[in-house]
């Protein structure tokens, strides 16, 4: 679970409490999953969070209109392990996808993780994640990679930004 729970982040972004602007920019780790083939991605990926996920990953709100910071964190978003986050943001992915699975020698995985992103708000804007690093980029980081052709998975130890334990919420996938 994150610093914020969906109460608190939704009044945050009600209004910045400087210009009351209706428009922030929060930064957020997100879940997204990526089709991968011998170890290269296949996509660009596809969203898999909800809003409690979105919430969760939260690390910085800002203001768009007079660049107030609204909610900092330097800990992990996701287990909070103290002053994580800037290693999470530059470090690579615990979790290394194989070009083929162990199993059964298949070559297309289905990749889970989370990927640092931007989410402008506003009633005019509507909420659609960009993406600051994609998978195999510093910062991507892996939670899960699944065989498409076989049973085979392989799951992050403990956080999959930083290594830290709980608290995790149940991700999809």
């Amino acid at each position: 679970m994150g610093k914020l729970d969906e109460r608190t982040f939704a009044a945050m972004i009600a209004g910045c409490k400087k210009c009351d602007t209706k428009a922030f920019l929060v930064a957020s780790y997100i879940d997204r999953q990526v089709s991968v083939r011998l170890g290269e991605r296949n996509d660009d990926g596809r969203w898999t969070h909800d809003g409690k996920q979105l919430v969760d990953g939260v690390y910085r709100v800002k203001c768009m209109r007079c660049s107030d910071v609204t909610f900092t964190t330097a800990d992990c978003p996701r287990c909070h392990r103290d002053g994580a986050l800037a290693d999470a943001l530059r470090q690579p992915s615990r979790l290394a996808v194989p070009k083929h699975c162990p199993d059964c020698r298949g070559t297309e995985l289905t990749v889970t993780g989370f990927a640092p992103s931007t989410v402008r708000t506003g009633a005019e804007l509507p909420p659609s994640p960009t993406p600051t690093a994609q998978f195999g980029d510093p910062g991507f980081h892996v939670a899960h990679v699944m065989c498409d052709g076989c049973d085979w998975v392989a799951i992050a130890d403990g956080c999959p930004l930083c290594g830290g334990p709980g608290p995790l919420r149940s991700r999809p996938g």
